[in-house]
């Protein structure tokens, strides 16, 4: 069922304070997993990413359809991941429509939120409008993941609109605390969907473990 959320309902701050979250965003030791120990991706998963980055960045020079830079993107990285193959399967599905008010202008957009056996999370953007950021999805993903924590184990999430990428990493407690990794592009010279097909795997081991 959507439900329509106006983002000042759900910023960062008031998530915090409902889930008596803290950050940890200064401390490199409490999220290593997106940047240490990472799989080595074969010469085909090498490959098979490159024509994921140049297929996106072709379409970026029409008015490509929100759900094509999904099929696009965020569905190839999944599979690859192995979020599709057993033990992991899909436990829910939530679609968020947003409001930013930016000055004068208010920005409309959607957040599909996925959860699989709530400790791997995923978040998609959709907004035709650049002011709609990852940042703006951050907290509602927060917001899910501590609706439905795993008290035994960390959990882990990706936040995307098709192009850029940001992890997220929530241990519960009192208080729970939650860290960020850096962006990463599909822009960028280096092609970074290697990281986040790593990092994925990653998650995929740990859920598995």
């Amino acid at each position: 069922m959507t439900q329509t959320l106006p983002a000042h309902e759900l910023t960062l701050s008031e998530v915090e304070d409902r889930f008596h979250l803290r950050d940890v965003l200064n401390d490199p030791t409490f999220f290593p997993e997106w940047q240490v120990g990472l799989p080595k991706l074969t010469s085909l998963e090498q490959e098979n990413l490159d024509r994921i980055r140049t297929e996106f960045l072709y379409l970026c020079k029409y008015k490509t359809l929100e759900d094509l830079i999904k099929m696009v993107v965020i569905s190839p990285l999944l599979s690859m991941a192995g979020f599709y193959q057993p033990p992991i399967r899909p436990a829910l599905e939530h679609r968020v429509d947003v409001s930013l008010q930016e000055g004068e202008q208010t920005l409309w957009g959607r957040i599909d939120i996925l959860g699989l056996q709530q400790q791997l999370w995923v978040a998609v953007i959709e907004s035709k409008q650049a002011g709609f950021s990852l940042k703006d999805a951050v907290a509602q993903t927060l917001f899910y993941m501590c609706a439905n924590p795993d008290s035994e184990r960390p959990t882990f999430a990706l936040v995307s609109n098709g192009s850029h990428f940001r992890f997220i990493k929530l241990v519960a407690g009192e208080p729970g605390r939650y860290g960020l990794s850096m962006e990463l592009s599909i822009h960028r010279p280096e092609n970074e969907l290697y990281q986040v097909l790593a990092v994925l795997k990653r998650f995929v081991a740990l859920a598995q473990g």
